[in-house]
């Protein structure tokens, strides 16, 4: 009679997790594209507003940048 012999198998893998899912706020925390155009437009205003002096364009630029990103998000 023929022996047989027992294998043993190879110790188990382990599993791979499923992929998150994207949350709401995963979604909130990617950057906001504004076109330089929709800036020069409202920095512009802010310009007009102080009576065209006054100022510095870069201020004008920031601020203008900033309200746009918060009335995107």
């Amino acid at each position: 009679m023929a022996e047989t012999t027992k294998t043993r198998k190879a110790p188990a893998k382990p599993r791979k997790t499923a992929a998150k899912k994207a949350t709401p706020a995963a979604a909130e925390t990617k950057p906001v594209r504004i076109s330089e155009d929709e800036i020069r437009k409202l920095a512009h205003k802010y310009w007009a507003e102080r009576g065209n002096h006054h100022g510095n364009p870069e201020d004008d630029w920031h601020r203008a940048e900033q309200e746009l990103r918060k009335r995107a998000s």
